[in-house]
């Protein structure tokens, strides 16, 4: 190591260090005296660092299966937007006679939201989809508190997401699951027997985590209205319906979408995520505050809303996801959604019919956007796990593994649609190749990844004896 500069020189050095007068003005405590860094040429740190960017993986490098997760590619001219010196640069505190770009875009994109989902309003505060969930059960349990009914259970299907009861028990309601049936739809006969005076409503997925679509919504939604209860959707996978079918004409009360799986915000890397919030009118004035609304030519934070349950996130939520989502959907505009969907259900379908013929599929029926396989006679004791890691060396990221829990061994695949058929073709033959393998030669698969820079990892000591500080 060698010092190859003293901060404190004069010259062209310190201006490589700093072209800001701002340096001046920290007190000498906070600088440092010199820079230690390793005297290597220009070529070799474009090299390590290039080298560095290709151990990780993302939808840039290849096809992201991730199963209920939308890992699609997002247009890079939506990331060059945010960076926009109107939007970037702009204070949340600034007011709102300073902020009318962008709170036309909030308003316009809740008033888009509302136009793909049927919802009568939207909040655009939640920073995820679980934060969107939370916020959904304090407005089910503050609805039910001015009804002066004590409602205490919420129902919840057993192909829902994993983050719903926990949302549930959250805000102090108990939670009773729902099966489903043999074909995946919500079991009729168990759902009535549950419904009674104590429910407040039931969290749905729609389309569920096995990539199905409940042919029987309809009648689900009614029993529970017909019981006074309420009816949430969670829309994590509205990649599947947008544009085709409505939330609202399904019977929904209250919903959440992730903006950041379905509309251009890219998944993954702990955020910043978006789980907007539509409510039916009779919900719509539990909305958390401030809510944008356009009074005559101007967009105005409105704050003065009695019944609101308050603010649930520091200002207005994750402005350049709203920005990207905005971009996303003027730019594909109502044929453009529709594509969308269609396309993801297309790709979906055609996975399916394809590894269906030498994997094992436990809900044999079209799916939406997504479908589940298992390793059930997958021979030579070879697991889920040992696929999903095999696949890697494939140069495919794994699909999501062991979810839904009500199918043993699952493979939850979905494609999206933004790839194409000669990626999926290539897919294919990479677990037709797995499968070959597992017959051939296991112990290739059992100790898989076998070309990545690192092997497999002790997954069970992770998980119980986690190393949870660095040390040197």
């Amino acid at each position: 190591m060698t010092t190859i500069f003293d901060l404190h020189s004069s010259g062209k050095n310190k201006y490589f260090v700093s072209n800001s007068a701002m340096l001046n003005e920290i007190p000498d405590k906070f600088l440092r005296k010199s820079c230690e860094m390793p005297d290597v040429n220009e070529s070799e740190v474009a090299r390590h660092y290039t080298k560095l960017s290709t151990l990780n993986f993302g939808t840039d490098s290849g096809m992201y299966p991730l199963g209920s997760c939308t890992m699609k590619h997002n247009p890079k001219l939506n990331e060059r937007i945010i960076g926009f010196g109107g939007f970037a640069s702009l204070h949340p505190m600034s007011g709102d006679e300073f902020s009318q770009g962008s709170l036309r875009i909030m308003y316009e994109l809740a008033q888009d939201l509302c136009t793909i989902t049927g919802m009568k309003s939207f909040t655009l505060q939640p920073a995820a989809g679980a934060h969107g969930e939370l916020l959904a059960v304090m407005m089910m349990k503050k609805y039910f508190n001015e009804l002066n009914q004590n409602r205490t259970t919420i129902l919840i299907p057993d192909s829902a997401h994993g983050t719903n009861p926990a949302s549930v028990a959250i805000c102090g309601f108990n939670v009773k699951t729902v099966p489903s049936s043999e074909t995946g739809d919500v079991d009729i006969d168990a759902l009535k027997s549950l419904l009674n005076s104590d429910v407040a409503g039931i969290m749905l997925t729609s389309p569920s985590t096995l990539g199905l679509f409940d042919r029987n919504i309809l009648e689900i939604t009614s029993l529970l209205h017909a019981n006074g209860s309420l009816v949430y959707c969670d829309g994590a996978n509205l990649n599947a319906v947008m544009g085709k079918a409505k939330i609202s004409d399904m019977g929904f009360d209250i919903m959440h979408i992730n903006l950041h799986k379905t509309f251009s915000t890219p998944h993954g890397g702990g955020g910043p995520g978006s789980g907007p919030v539509g409510v039916a009118e009779k919900l719509v004035k539990y909305l958390p505050v401030p809510i944008v609304e356009k009074v005559d030519d101007n967009y105005k934070l409105i704050y003065d809303k009695p019944d609101s349950i308050g603010s649930i996130h520091s200002f207005y939520g994750n402005f350049s996801v709203f920005l990207k989502a905005w971009a996303y959907i003027k730019l594909l505009g109502e044929q453009g959604i529709a594509d969308v969907t269609e396309k993801a259900v297309l790709n979906a379908n055609y996975l399916r019919a394809c590894l269906k013929e030498f994997y094992h599929l436990p809900k044999d029926r079209i799916c939406m956007h997504e479908f589940v396989i298992n390793d059930k006679d997958v021979p030579n004791g070879v697991t889920t796990n040992d696929i999903a890691k095999r696949i890697l060396d494939y140069g495919y990221h794994a699909p999501t593994v062991y979810f839904p829990l009500i199918i043993d061994g699952a493979i939850m695949i979905e494609p999206t649609e933004t790839e194409s058929k000669e990626t999926l073709d290539g897919f294919v033959k990479a677990m037709k190749d797995i499968l070959d393998e597992a017959v051939e030669n296991p112990d290739l698969v059992k100790t898989a990844p076998q070309s990545l820079s690192f092997g497999r990892v002790d997954s069970a000591s992770a998980a119980r004896k986690p190393v949870l500080k660095w040390e040197k």
